[in-house]
């Protein structure tokens, strides 16, 4: 068969197979547009989930009658004209494609009218052959309508879902433009019916968050705001106690793109390491700004995925903003404003509307680690007989005598309140000002030895173990060009590897603290992680692992038995401890129960 060039119409249909995968794909590409003609409203007109109608009207800018075929033509854009605009992208499309992809497998009509224009003009494509442009009225703006999509392409056509399925697809991308952008009024209908409306306006964060994701996100969400090198970070996560079984919650947009990225994926996983139960997902709402030039848009024909020019620094501080935002979440605080105005430092407050106003008890952390686990494990292991004793070792609080009012710390009550009761030798039972606070006693226990043992071990930090004869590794040269690489790295870590030969790792060292793990698949993890994220936390979550056993031992255990001061002693350690409203596991370690909660158990006031 001889080389010959294919017909546009062709092309089109070839290029509608990258970015026209189903109705929800087009009413992204056509409301994108919308916004990028500087659209303050957008309506969004539906048939049979997309299939049958897609409808787009805007208040934007519009386009001139005389270049509407230009519009529906490959390659043909108004948003970028060199090299140099390519490389610092700040606009949501701009390949040129979208249009005559979507023309191309459909009954097409554009019509348009600019402010100055005395009346719109409009243009039909069908399937590909472009009509005549013809005088139309129209208000200032465009619409778009998509007429039996892949109409012309059954192949294409037997594969879109049924029609509440494609409808979903829509609304899920339309939560996710409404929560980047709510400036921008979004009126939906389907099948001639209002189905949804996102209003524009100074809408409150708190009211926008539970308007698209419910209320529960909303309630639970710690406000980010970090800048540092170049970059800034804001958004919303949710608190470890809220989390997913899937990974339907997260939002992460570059720049206002809405995008998918491994590379901050893995950087948000890490940060929840040691807060979430096995399996279950973080819930996230996640902005990141960076110059445009350090960006690469241009890497996917939907523009769903980037590439950063600097993908560590990025991973890198991702995670360290949300592991340092993590680290100030603590039994008995509600959701929390977290605020970094300071390039490199953050700062944490709380939300005055809904936290407590109470100063957390200073916890001593110079131990060594062996002093830690020691002094830990013993931490209850006489029970104070009076109350003196206990406050002499400075384990509890002052108790008033049952009957009495709850006593006040600063005018104030402590967020978990002050003790009453231990149920079946696990459960602690505290009066708070709002009603009961059950606290796991081992879970909780358990994560403040934790904390305290990876903050005396970070004082002393990672060290090296040489090995009396040098391991030899055979690996791929992959995983050799980035051990020659990443030496320093690695070092850091607490290996000292020299590449013997093109597949072949000499390893002179391993961490200290893992010697008795297997150093040979550490190291490879570690590798894996190096050429992938451009980072690795596969040692300290070892270390972690092994600093989260040996706190469990020294936790104490169910029937034991605690007086009253030494309950209270555990409940200030919790209010003070970071990430304390989890154990190590990710498990809760303390559940509130209102008093109006209470009252509707027992039917009261009814």
């Amino acid at each position: 068969m001889p080389i010959r060039p294919l017909p546009d119409t062709l092309i089109n249909q070839i290029a509608a197979g990258e970015v026209v995968e189903r109705p929800a794909s087009v009413v992204k590409e056509l409301v994108e547009n919308a916004l990028d003609a500087g659209a303050r409203r957008v309506d969004i007109d539906l048939e049979e989930g997309g299939i049958r109608l897609i409808r787009i009207r805007d208040d934007g800018g519009g386009i001139a009658p005389e270049e509407l075929p230009l519009a529906v033509s490959r390659h043909a854009t108004s948003k970028i004209a060199s090299l140099d605009d390519l490389e610092a992208v700040a606009t949501l499309g701009f390949r040129g494609e979208a249009l005559p992809s979507i023309a191309s497998v459909s009954r097409f009509l554009l019509a348009s009218r600019r402010p100055d224009d005395e009346h719109g003009a409009s243009l039909q494509v069908d399937g590909g052959r472009v009509g005549e442009i013809t005088p139309r009225a129209h208000a200032q703006g465009t619409t778009v309508e998509v007429r039996d999509l892949f109409f012309n392409v059954p192949a294409r056509r037997k594969f879109l879902r049924a029609e509440r399925t494609e409808l979903g697809h829509i609304e899920e991308w339309l939560r996710s433009l409404a929560l980047a952008r709510p400036d921008v009024e979004l009126r939906v209908s389907h099948n001639g019916k209002p189905s949804r409306r996102y209003r524009a306006g100074d809408i409150e964060a708190a009211a926008r968050l539970g308007e698209t994701l419910g209320e529960d996100f909303a309630r639970s969400a710690l406000r980010i705001d970090h800048s540092g090198a170049g970059l800034r970070l804001h958004g919303w996560i949710a608190q470890p106690h809220y989390s997913r079984a899937s990974a339907d919650q997260q939002y992460l947009y570059v720049n206002g793109r809405s995008v998918r990225d491994r590379s901050v994926a893995h950087a948000v996983k890490m940060a929840y390491q040691d807060v979430l139960f096995h399996g279950r997902q973080p819930a996230y709402v996640l902005f990141l700004e960076l110059d445009p030039v350090r960006v690469d848009v241009n890497v996917h024909p939907a523009k769903h995925e980037v590439r950063f020019r600097d993908a560590r620094l990025i991973h890198d501080f991702v995670y360290r903003t949300l592991q340092e935002a993590l680290s100030h979440t603590r039994a008995g605080m509600d959701a929390a404003v977290v605020a970094a105005p300071a390039a490199g430092t953050a700062s944490f407050a709380g939300n005055a509307a809904t936290t407590s106003s109470w100063t957390p008890v200073a916890q001593p952390l110079g131990l060594r680690v062996d002093e830690a686990v020691g002094a830990y494990a013993s931490l209850y292991a006489q029970p104070a007989t009076t109350l003196a004793d206990a406050m002499q070792a400075g384990t509890a609080q002052p108790m008033p005598q049952h009957g009495t009012a709850l006593p006040e710390r600063n005018g104030q009550v402590p967020p978990l309140g002050y003790a009453i009761a231990q149920l079946h030798g696990i459960y602690i039972l505290a009066e708070n000002a709002d009603g009961l606070v059950v606290v796991d006693m081992h879970a909780a226990h358990e994560r403040i030895g934790y904390e305290r043992l990876k903050n005396a071990h970070d004082g002393i930090g990672l060290r090296a173990q040489p090995l009396l004869v040098p391991l030899m590794l055979a690996v791929g040269e992959r995983e050799a060009d980035v051990a020659e690489r990443e030496a320093q790295t690695l070092a850091d870590l607490g290996f000292d590897v020299t590449r013997s030969g093109p597949q072949a790792l000499s390893v002179r060292s391993v961490p200290a603290l893992l010697g008795h793990a297997e150093p040979e698949a550490l190291l490879r993890d570690v590798l894996a992680d190096l050429r992938e994220h451009g980072a690795s936390r596969r040692v300290a979550a070892a270390r972690d692992e092994l600093l989260s056993t040996m706190a469990c031992h020294g936790a104490v255990r169910a029937n034991r038995r605690l007086t009253l001061p030494e309950m209270n002693g555990l409940l200030r350690d919790m209010e003070a401890t970071e990430r304390s409203g989890q154990c190590n596991h990710g498990r809760p370690t303390w559940a509130r129960f209102s008093l109006g909660e209470i009252d509707r158990w027992f039917l009261r006031g009814r």
